[in-house]
């Protein structure tokens, strides 16, 4: 998604990636890997649970999921992810979300 974020962005959309490390954890990577999207920290699951996230311990931690929840806070797509590699492609985000905008003209 960093690589094509002005694709989402050009499209009224803005990325918040959810994670489980603490705050200086976030810092750290989202500088590292010069991320331009926001990151939110959730250490203590609050977000996951909402969400109902799957933590596999046996699959290390919790699944991805993968939502595209609108302007009035509804989900409007959501993908829960069987693997850590079980992720859609921006291609199916971005083909959502020009399906969404045109629903909405």
């Amino acid at each position: 998604m960093r690589d094509h974020y002005a694709e989402f962005t050009s499209r009224g959309v803005e990325i918040l990636a959810v994670g489980p490390d603490g705050m200086e954890s976030f810092k750290k990577y989202w500088a590292k890997e010069n991320i331009p999207f926001t990151g939110l920290p959730d250490p203590d699951h609050v977000v996951a649970k909402t969400y109902k996230q799957e933590v596999n311990l046996f699959k290390l931690g919790r699944m991805p999921l993968n939502c595209i929840v609108d302007v009035n806070g509804h989900i409007r797509y959501i993908h829960y992810s069987a693997s850590r590699s079980d992720i859609p492609d921006n291609e199916t985000f971005l083909s959502v979300i020009d399906e969404l905008n045109a629903s909405s003209k």
